[in-house]
């Protein structure tokens, strides 16, 4: 063998050595992981109903009830990047919405969705599209805190987006929602991969 071609048989089998090593690197790795939780009051879960109004998460979002807190969507972390604490980057979540007025018989559901730290908005893809629409944002006391590498917010109040409340009442042929329309709460728990 002639000393290029041993020099290329090398460096062909350490390109191989290093992809290998890359790819058993990324394969144990852990994901993304966490939720993030839209928590509806009574009060607005109240005030929805009597307009008709039902707003329920979709799989693989999970719901829940307190007497207390009220109606709760919990959607799980796909995917993320930054930190909240940064104000960078942002988290992907599994699952959907379906808001449902049953005065006119509209339905619009929604997936994709995402929150993202620099915006401080939880956004959507509504069906039938591919552009995100902002839905929420959290407000009121907004509380960062951090244990081990899972970066957890509570905002003690969730409203309604200017375009989400728009982009509501156009699909769903109604006037009720409106843009700083309290929600209930939102928390998120994430942990970045590693």
């Amino acid at each position: 063998m002639s000393r290029l071609t041993v020099r290329i048989a090398a460096a062909a089998a350490g390109l191989a050595l290093v992809a290998t090593a890359a790819s058993a690197t990324s394969a144990s790795a852990a994901p993304a992981a966490g939720n993030a939780v839209i928590n509806e009051s009574n009060a607005f879960f109240q005030q929805a109903a009597q307009a008709g109004i039902v707003a329920v998460p979709l799989p693989t979002a999970t719901a829940g009830y307190n007497a207390t807190t009220g109606l709760s969507a919990s959607f799980p972390v796909t995917d993320g990047t930054g930190g909240l604490r940064d104000f960078f980057g942002g988290v992907q979540l599994g699952g959907g919405l379906l808001f449902v007025d049953a005065k006119t018989g509209s339905a619009v559901s929604f997936y994709q969705l995402a929150f993202s730290f620099e915006d401080w908005t939880l956004t959507a893809v509504p069906d039938g599209s591919t552009t995100p629409v902002a839905l929420f944002d959290p407000a009121g006391d907004n509380a960062i805190t951090y244990s081990g590498t899972t970066q957890n917010l509570t905002a003690t109040s969730l409203v309604l987006d200017a375009a989400g409340a728009q982009y509501l009442d156009t699909k769903l042929h109604t006037t009720f929602f409106a843009a700083g329309q309290s929600v209930g709460s939102f928390t998120v728990a994430y942990t970045p991969a590693s």
